[in-house]
């Protein structure tokens, strides 16, 4: 990844800011997007402000070609949840998850790709979840928008092909960053819960933000040049039990 523009959206914490360690570790350009980014080391450009929101992300893109010129690597990391069913969901809260997870996403795949298509190319990389597949109990919009990335994902990678852009989604199980203790504390016994995640893995443990950001260096570098629209599962053996 040497000399590649590399950009992270929610890149401040968990899987993005392991992301922005390893690629800068890899000689990568690093920027990183998010509504609380610090400078870090990791870091070559910080940009703040909402992922969903239009203006801010066409502002964002027109900064980091005029500092960069080029955008080679997207990877989409911004994220939350609120932990409720879909009877208690208000549309507030439904509207604010999708428009971080889903909008977010699709946002700032839609500008760095029309940037990506002037320039011969590159890598998207969408995060998902296993949930998508498997479902699960209290988080109806967060798992609403994984399961749409993943749709968006594939549609994006046949729609990007000509122009010679890459579209691939991780699909991790569940992965020790703040999302997950939040949604842990939220439980009536936040232990129990954990005990329970870890059991759904059948590699016994819960994984690790730096097992990510490699599956996504995978993606996003050439080494899986020949690889778009795939749905990578880095998720403990969840969905395979």
């Amino acid at each position: 990844m040497k000399g590649r523009v590399v950009v992270i959206t929610g890149g401040a914490s968990g899987i993005g800011e392991a992301c922005a360690e390893l690629f800068h570790n890899e000689g990568a350009q690093v920027v990183v997007v998010d509504k609380d980014a610090l400078q870090t080391s990791h870091q070559d450009l910080v940009l703040e402000g909402d992922v969903g929101d239009e203006k801010t992300v066409q502002a964002h893109v027109n900064v980091i070609l005029k500092n960069y010129g080029r955008i080679d690597s997207l990877i989409t990391c911004a994220g939350f949840s609120t932990g409720t069913s879909v009877t208690k969901t208000s549309l507030d809260e439904w509207n604010a998850v999708l428009q971080t997870n889903l909008t977010g996403t699709f946002l700032w795949a839609r500008e760095t790709a029309i940037a990506m298509s002037k320039t011969g190319g590159g890598t998207i990389v969408m995060i998902g979840s296993q949930l998508a597949f498997a479902g699960g109990k209290s988080n109806a919009a967060y798992l609403a928008s994984k399961g749409a990335i993943v749709a968006l994902a594939q549609t994006m990678a046949i729609d990007c092909a000509v122009d010679r852009i890459r579209v691939n989604a991780l699909i991790p199980g569940a992965i020790e960053t703040p999302l997950l203790s939040r949604s842990f504390a939220r439980a009536d016994d936040p232990d129990a819960a954990r005990v329970r995640s870890i059991s759904r893995h059948p590699l016994g443990r819960l994984g690790q933000p730096s097992e990510m950001a490699r599956a996504i260096l995978f993606l996003a570098s050439p080494a899986s040049s020949f690889t778009t629209g795939s749905c990578l599962r880095a998720d403990g053996g969840w969905l395979a039990g």
